[in-house]
């Protein structure tokens, strides 16, 4: 079904600001008066178009609470490693997060970038596109990313650690929130952590960032006023909860879940679920898509984001490139926000079945896919990463990490790699003798 068509009124909007302008230079009067009964007739669309009843069949396959998302699940291994196996979990522990580094460093600087535009500041340069290494120069290499990091930072000659960005930021927080509240935390103690350590956020976490802050319950912050809800936020945030349950996909696909009902619902929380369930089988795989299968089985089988993941399955033998895939997810997807859950999910399964465990093409033609690139790659970069393990990861995506990892959450300013190995390793291994408690 097509989306609706709203070009006319974006145009509308537009003219009446520059009319209104041009009429105020011209000295017109009663300007405002007039415009106020425009913003609040767009509050009355708002307002009908919140009220529109939704489809009950569609909403009774994509449940917001945990056991029925449980009830409607397929066929799955729930549980493959029977106990933590501390060698192999360090090993592949680092080689996802050095993954989820690297496709994140890659794709920042050109996150949302047009294909055209990102082919033509590689050849500007004399850079290979897709890229298989990180960019020489990008544009306004001084101007900050999220109030810290030079965009310089994110290029070969200009990196010193793994610079900011909120893909990496929610890995560190998920991590936080597991030490100070262990493997049974609550979305209650989620939203806690958010306001301790967020100084702000985007689309819906803004939202339930906001909500938090004006006293509304953790489990209604993401519910009211939140037109981002079935966005990637809470799919970017899946990564620390398949790291914490290696080879449990069920108890990843859990935690995720309660993670994600702060800010999102619907596709929003299943993205979070399939992601941190496959991160989970990662660790118990030779190759991605085996771990993309098992992480479908954790969510519903007839949502949508399931029913797009099947399609990016049965088309993946078509798929040679990003020019494949993007025209393949343009076509499919036509209309849908390009910072959706679904239709960057399906651009992730695409670079994992083009580069397999090249680590270096996944992440290059997932990075030149273009849509929420830095997020898809990132993701991607995880899986891959934990399936080689860090021994397999070539030196060029990590020599200028430097052991160092720059946040801008609230007084945590630094982490370092080692560190972040240790620590997750202590939590994961917590994670599995809670059961035991």
């Amino acid at each position: 079904m097509p989306y609706p068509n709203v070009q006319k009124l974006r145009d509308l909007v537009q003219e009446i600001e520059l009319v209104g302008q041009l009429q105020h230079e011209r000295g017109s009067h009663n300007l405002q008066a007039i415009l106020r009964e425009s913003e609040r007739e767009l509050q009355k669309t708002l307002s009908e178009l919140n009220k529109v009843p939704v489809d009950q069949r569609m909403a009774e396959k994509e449940p917001n609470d945990l056991d029925s998302i449980r009830a409607l699940r397929p066929k799955g291994p729930r549980r493959i490693w029977k106990e933590f196996d501390k060698e192999v979990y360090r090993n592949k522990l680092e080689g996802g997060l050095l993954g989820r580094f690297a496709g994140c460093t890659l794709g920042a600087p050109v996150e949302l970038w047009p294909v055209e535009k990102m082919k033509a500041l590689a050849e500007e340069f004399g850079q290979e596109f897709p890229p298989t290494k990180y960019w020489k120069y990008v544009p306004e290499p001084k101007s900050l990313r999220y109030d810290f990091s030079p965009v310089e930072a994110y290029t070969r000659g200009g990196m010193d650690g793994v610079p900011v960005d909120d893909d990496i930021v929610y890995t560190l927080l998920g991590l936080l929130i597991a030490e100070e509240f262990g493997p049974g935390f609550t979305t209650e103690q989620v939203g806690e952590a958010w306001l301790k350590y967020l100084p702000y956020a985007c689309t819906a976490e803004d939202v339930a960032l906001r909500h938090l802050k004006a006293g509304i319950p953790a489990n209604q912050a993401g519910e009211k006023e939140n037109p981002y809800c079935e966005w990637i936020g809470a799919d970017i945030r899946s990564d620390p909860w398949g790291y914490l349950a290696p080879g449990w996909p069920e108890r990843a696909a859990e935690m995720a879940y309660r993670d994600a009902y702060l800010s999102h619902r619907r596709q929003g929380i299943y993205g979070s679920m399939f992601f941190a369930a496959t991160i989970a089988a990662a660790f118990t795989v030779e190759h991605p898509i085996e771990a993309v299968e098992i992480g479908l089985t954790e969510i519903p089988k007839d949502c949508a984001l399931a029913k797009a993941i099947r399609w990016a399955f049965k088309v993946a033998p078509e798929i040679k490139d990003y020019r494949d895939a993007r025209a393949a997810v343009d076509q499919k997807f036509s209309g849908m926000d390009p910072v959706h859950t679904i239709n960057n999910a399906c651009l992730t399964v695409f670079g994992l079945s083009i580069g397999g465990t090249d680590l270096t093409r996944v992440i290059s033609e997932t990075v030149a896919m273009g849509l929420d690139n830095d997020c898809t790659a990132a993701t991607a970069g995880s899986i891959v990463g934990v399936i080689i393990g860090q021994d397999a990861i070539p030196e060029r995506w990590t020599k200028r990490f430097n052991n160092r990892v720059h946040s801008y959450l609230i007084d945590q300013p630094k982490f370092s790699i080692s560190g972040l190995v240790k620590r997750f390793t202590k939590q994961a291994r917590g994670v599995y003798e809670s059961e035991l408690r």
